[in-house]
């Protein structure tokens, strides 16, 4: 009679994805700029967001200012999402080891 336990194969233990030697630097960097940029293209959003409102109302545009005023929302919810997203993949993944 057999267990369970002698016929279950022994697994190996847990694998971690490691960057090649050197690479880790240029992918901190690559991040870096990433983030960098798009929190520069939400800046950008509000300002032209806020432009849109203001233009609008003193042209008499009100499809300009509504614009406007869902571009300053939408840029907003990506602020948040830029938070609180990567909280939750690192959340997920933990630390990456299979």
């Amino acid at each position: 009679m057999t267990t369970l336990a002698t016929a279950v194969p022994v697994l190996p233990g847990a694998v971690c994805p490691v960057a090649p030697p050197g690479a880790q630097a240029y992918a901190d960097t690559l991040t870096g700029y990433v983030l960098w940029g798009v929190l520069a293209l939400m800046i950008v959003g509000v300002v032209v967001s806020i432009g849109a409102v203001v233009g609008g109302r003193v042209f008499s545009m009100p499809h300009a200012s509504k614009a406007g005023v869902v571009g300053v929302a939408v840029v907003f919810v990506a602020a948040v999402a830029y938070m609180v997203v990567p909280g939750m993949l690192s959340g997920i993944t933990g630390s990456g080891c299979v």
